[in-house]
């Protein structure tokens, strides 16, 4: 087994605090995208004028010529409950082996079904994406991993299985412990094909909802997850995107994370991992995802370019993870949970949301504990907390129709409360004493509003509640123009917890890209850009349409575990 380490020889830059020196254009060139890729009541963000959904790009990224290695698919028979992530030590690490690499990639990026109407057919898969088009590309650099061969591989999630992209020399065959590590990339063009300039932001609220997935996944085999402090040029190395004869006409893909996943509570967190290539045996050629793609963004590229990040400084880590409330009800496993995860198509407009389970859902969204313990997916996120839900309720018991405000970070509350002076800011009795959660303003018309302001879509008014996650903008540029893309991440990755929080309580979330940012911040009383809105969320009972047929997304020749 090969032991991974960075050297100079590996080629990679060291990790960089510093701000290069055309951070200031690079910083406008954000606020620019960000302001015209904004929807407004009387347009849309630029996008495609038409869509022919019989020419949509190839939902799969396959390599010609690199060996599939299948893997197993244990899910079925997995029987950790979904209550025991969140109890500390209450899961054992399991072993590196085949077994585990296949059950991690099973509840987060494989497929979760095939759905059927009429005669279209499509997949979903765990990991939620816009309009289902999921530009997330998945990586594993694997070390010491018994009957896999050590190398750099791409997850393919129609088959369930590893592509060799570079099998790395055997070394020392008794070094080291098994190791590995899990990167991420975007494939713009699979957004913009449908949403043109507004993708950026989509590929990167779904690069949040990954990150999430992965961290769920690692809860149930007992593994952790680091953030390694790489720049995205290094990234892009490790996981042989820079190769450009492994690409040639193919749609390139945008480096985006790294993650050590740390197998056992002894591993040293604070190493830096990586990996030398230098002597690696190459396979594959990238396929091209669409043949004739009928329109360019250059928007897009501008800012992926603006966005790159020279190096990371990642915040001290979260001390160890602390027990969190939960529905006391949920019985169900977290691999059946995590599965079953669907987007719903509309609501049913009477159901109401029970206290317990509201408050539930808010506690999740809370990064620490009281006491500064770390919760789950959150240990994850190596970045403060800066994006936080205004919470507009309309049926949940013990709370009055209106807009409500948790405040994941009290240190942000005062810069806050003077971005919104003419709101309530009333602490909510009812609330448990752990939350920081303010009532802003009471409004029982407040439906048909949202129903408005979300590009007219039913779901803004039919749920329980609607999340609008509001983030701290200005400052979070001025200290580098990557934290675009962090602010982004993050407001994903609170839609992927509301995703399964929802699924625990037996209701549904659907995550909402597409509403008019301007009059949502005049709504709430902003004005500038010191805090912007960057994401919506809705959660209620779903009312599932009994047309659309479900099949496995796996057929039976593929045994399971």
């Amino acid at each position: 087994m090969t032991p991974l380490s960075i050297s100079p020889a590996a080629g990679l830059s060291t990790p960089s605090s510093t701000n290069p020196a055309d951070a200031p254009d690079r910083a406008q060139a954000v606020r620019d995208y960000h302001q015209r890729s904004k929807h407004a009541l009387n347009r849309y963000a630029a996008g495609p004028e038409t869509l022919d959904w019989d020419a949509q790009p190839d939902p799969f990224r396959r390599y010609a010529g690199a060996p599939v290695t299948l893997l197993p698919l244990p899910a079925e028979g997995d029987r950790t409950a979904w209550h025991s992530l969140f109890d500390p030590g209450a899961i054992a690490p399991h072993p590196a082996a085949l077994e585990s690499v296949g059950l991690l990639f099973e509840l987060s990026f494989a497929l979760s079904a095939w759905k059927e109407h009429g005669p279209d057919r499509w997949a979903v898969r765990c990991t939620p994406s816009s309009g289902n088009l999921h530009p997330t590309e998945v990586y594993q650099l694997a070390t010491g991993v018994p009957d896999l061969a050590d190398g750099l591989y791409h997850y393919v999630p129609r088959e369930h299985g590893l592509e060799l992209r570079a099998r790395l020399p055997l070394v020392e065959p008794e070094a080291g412990q098994p190791r590995l590590l899990m990167g991420m990339s975007s494939i713009h063009w699979r957004e913009a094909w449908k949403y043109g300039e507004r993708a950026f932001r989509y590929c990167q609220l779904d690069m949040g909802h990954a990150i999430g997935a992965m961290r769920y996944a690692c809860a149930v085999l007992g593994w952790r997850t680091r953030a390694l402090p790489l720049a995205d040029a290094d990234i892009a190395r490790l996981l042989g995107l820079d190769r450009d004869q492994d690409f040639g006409s193919a749609e390139h893909e945008e480096p985006e994370a790294l993650y050590e996943l740390q197998l056992a509570p002894a591993q040293d967190a604070a190493a830096e991992f990586g990996v030398a290539l230098s002597r690696a045996i190459w396979s594959g050629r990238a396929n091209r995802l669409d043949a004739r793609p009928m329109y360019q963004w250059p928007a897009i590229d501008h800012v992926a370019r603006a966005t790159r990040r020279p190096g990371r400084s990642v915040s001290a880590p979260l001390p160890a993870l602390a027990p969190r409330f939960l529905l006391p009800s949920n019985t169900a496993t977290a691999a059946s949970l995590i599965r079953s995860r669907r987007s719903a198509q509309s609501f049913d407009r009477k159901a109401r949301m029970d206290a317990v389970t509201f408050w539930a859902l808010a506690a999740a969204l809370m990064p620490r504990q009281a006491d500064g313990h770390a919760t789950l997916p959150w240990d994850a996120w190596p970045a403060p907390a800066r994006v936080h839900p205004v919470m507009f309720v309309h049926r949940v018991d013990g709370l009055a129709p209106g807009a409500y405000l948790l405040m994941r970070d009290q240190a942000r509350l005062p810069a806050l409360q003077a971005a919104l002076p003419d709101l309530a800011w009333q602490p909510v009795a009812a609330s448990p004493p752990h939350l920081p959660f303010y009532q802003l303003a009471g409004n029982p018309a407040l439906a048909g509003t949202l129903r408005t302001l979300i590009c007219h879509q039913a779901i803004g008014a039919d749920a329980m509640v609607v999340l609008a996650l509001l983030a701290e903008f200005d400052a979070a540029i001025a200290d580098g123009p990557w934290h675009y893309r962090d602010l982004l991440r993050e407001a994903g990755l609170i839609g992927q917890v509301l995703y399964l929080e929802a699924e625990a309580a037996g209701l549904r979330g659907t995550g909402i890209g597409c509403y008019f940012d301007d009059p949502v911040h005049e709504l709430l009383g902003l004005h500038g850009t010191s805090w912007q809105v960057l994401y919506h969320f809705s959660v209620g009972l779903p009312v599932v349409d009994p047309r659309i047929l479900t099949t496995p997304p796996y057929g039976p020749e593929r045994t399971h575990a």
